[in-house]
């Protein structure tokens, strides 16, 4: 009698509580073989030991791997360059992690000849959509374990979890009262929510930032930078240049120090229900301020019009979890496409919370002082704008003469 093959399942591995007690479950549930996956994104100092406690809670095998430079290439880079904000707030460091974090899990579980893939999402939120679409448009013949949506889950709060943990001494972070809230790191954000959060009209305490400082605690002296950009991309910081994830390291300590990034939102989930999100993208903030700055002077005036209507699209496609649908793949071509020309330097004034543009420059610039300028000049005839405005007045003119005429009939 032939024995029945072991099932060997690659799980998204963070070490929390979430994905600590699914890793027992997991082989306590179904049997399985559990490779845990940790991807290093700008976690920091949050990744430390994971390796033991993984192997400690019973995985096989334990992958580590720094994804910080692809993440911030590959993944923040091309949503920068399409000056992506869902809802007109939030630069969305989560959604944008989340397909590279499941797609590193994929190529791990087709080289590891894994039978499924597993997340520790809950059923409520963005990111099982997100990790689930990725798996589903990069490895549709992987089975997918989502254990909040598994009908052998038993867990219905936080406190049969950390029961659970205690039965089975499992390594867990302590979870204090200090704390009532959750938090996701990466190297273009911190996300803050739940617990004290979940009330809209409640301040969010000082002692929740981690990345920026509170604008009132900011130095009393302006910090000045130039950035640089290539094609829509930063390359560098005052004359230095640095790697996409070291570039952005560097801003985020700048910005974080001047206490700039800070976001309280409610946003709509993807599902269905709103959240209240308290986000710090320090760096970020400053990429995209400085980035739409130099558009402004080398951007066409109807292509950044088009390609403005179609920011809320893409950071729709992005935040709901579809970056490896056609349709964004499709508008990112037409988004590089409009980049080609943005290059240059622009400097801005950091100070107290604020980010403010006091000068950009490029070889494309198509500011022209000569013809713009206040003072005399020899290149724009003032009374062809006569005529101009004429053309665009006479549908108005007429629409008035319309209704001229029936007025005179009542």
């Amino acid at each position: 009698m032939t024995k029945k093959k072991k099932m060997k399942v690659v799980l998204a591995y963070s070490g929390g509580l979430d994905t600590s007690v699914i890793l027992k479950w997991l082989i306590e549930t179904y049997a399985c073989e559990v490779i845990a996956f940790v991807a290093d994104v700008g976690q920091k100092e949050e990744l430390k030991g994971l390796d033991k406690r993984a192997q400690a809670t019973g995985a096989s095998k334990v992958y580590i791997e720094d994804l910080k430079e692809e993440f911030v290439k590959d993944f923040v880079f091309p949503a920068l360059r399409a000056n992506a904000v869902y809802e007109g707030t939030y630069l969305m460091g989560t959604s944008l992690a989340r397909p590279l974090i499941a797609k590193r899990q994929v190529e791990i579980a087709r080289m590891e000849k894994a039978d499924a893939v597993c997340h520790g999402a809950t059923g409520k939120g963005n990111d099982q959509v997100r990790f689930e679409l990725t798996y589903t448009a990069l490895a549709p013949e992987l089975t997918i374990i989502s254990a909040w949506k598994d009908p052998k889950w038993p867990f219905r709060s936080r406190q049969e979890m950390l029961d659970y943990a205690e039965r089975h001494r499992i390594p867990v972070p302590l979870v204090s009262k200090e704390k009532p809230y959750s938090s996701d790191r990466n190297a273009l954000h911190i996300s803050h929510e739940g617990g004290i959060l979940e009330d809209p009209w409640a301040e969010p305490p000082e002692d929740i930032y981690v990345l920026t400082r509170s604008p009132e605690a900011a130095p009393d002296k302006p910090t000045y930078l130039q950035i640089e950009f290539a094609q829509g991309n930063p390359i560098a910081v005052n004359g230095k240049r640095m790697s996409p994830a070291k570039l952005l390291d560097y801003l985020n300590g700048i910005a974080g120090e001047n206490g700039i990034g800070r976001v309280d939102m409610v946003e709509n989930r993807f599902v269905g229900m709103k959240s209240r999100g308290v986000y710090e993208t320090p760096g970020g903030t400053v990429l995209w301020i400085a980035h739409r700055a130099l558009e402004s002077i080398t951007m066409d005036r109807e292509v950044m019009l088009m390609r403005d209507g179609l920011i809320p699209k893409y950071a729709q496609l992005v935040y709901n979890g579809f970056w490896y649908a056609p349709e964004r793949e499709i508008l990112q071509t037409f988004i590089d496409e409009t980049q080609k020309n943005v290059t240059g330097t622009v400097r801005v004034k950091l100070y107290k919370g604020n980010c403010i543009v006091v000068g950009r420059k490029s070889p494309h610039s198509l500011y022209r002082e000569d013809y713009a300028t206040f003072e005399k000049d020899q290149v724009y005839n003032q009374m062809d704008a006569t005529g101009f405005i004429r053309l665009n007045a006479l549908r108005l003119k007429i629409q008035a003469l319309k209704r001229k005429e029936r007025d005179k009939k009542k």
